[in-house]
């Protein structure tokens, strides 16, 4: 088994603490209301949405896939950092058994800025494409943006 490792940085005009309360906490409730082409529904199928948890999302009617499954790996809301493994769906490959997901906020000026870790981990030593990885990169900036786009609409939200 080999592990890919990509990593990527937004900047957002939103505090720390407040986008990490729609982005992560509340991100099963906010993202099938403010995008429900992209996600349908999420469901919790074991836990109680800690550490441990496992989630289906279902995705949307434009989405090419139909779902996948997510762990819970971390939650550390004084630190806010969220890790989350994909572990089932159509959205993963057959090439890959897992992609695993860090997320960190930090403040900048009075926004802040989000860190993503993204470490795939295929079965055997299969290649990952760069264009594949950079759909992955484009879907969750677009997702970004729109809990971003949210936010900034509704200042009194997630506060």
């Amino acid at each position: 088994m080999g592990v890919l490792t990509y990593e990527t940085e937004y900047a957002s005009v939103i505090p720390p603490a407040r986008l990490y309360n729609a982005l992560v906490l509340d991100a099963d409730n906010l993202i099938p209301k403010i995008a429900p082409q992209a996600v349908k529904t999420v469901e919790i199928l074991e836990g109680d949405g800690g550490v441990g948890t496992i989630k289906k999302v279902s995705f949307g009617e434009g989405s090419e896939y139909n779902y996948v499954k997510h762990k819970v790996e971390g939650i550390d809301k004084d630190n806010l950092d969220y890790s989350y493994s994909l572990i089932e769906g159509d959205a993963i490959s057959d090439k890959i058994e897992k992609i695993s997901y860090e997320i960190k906020l930090v403040a900048s000026g009075s926004g802040s800025i989000i860190k993503n870790t993204s470490h795939y981990h295929t079965k055997g030593e299969v290649e990952i494409k760069e264009e594949h990885v950079k759909a992955d990169k484009d879907k969750a900036h677009g997702l970004f943006k729109l809990i971003e786009n949210y936010l900034v609409a509704n200042p009194d939200a997630y506060n």
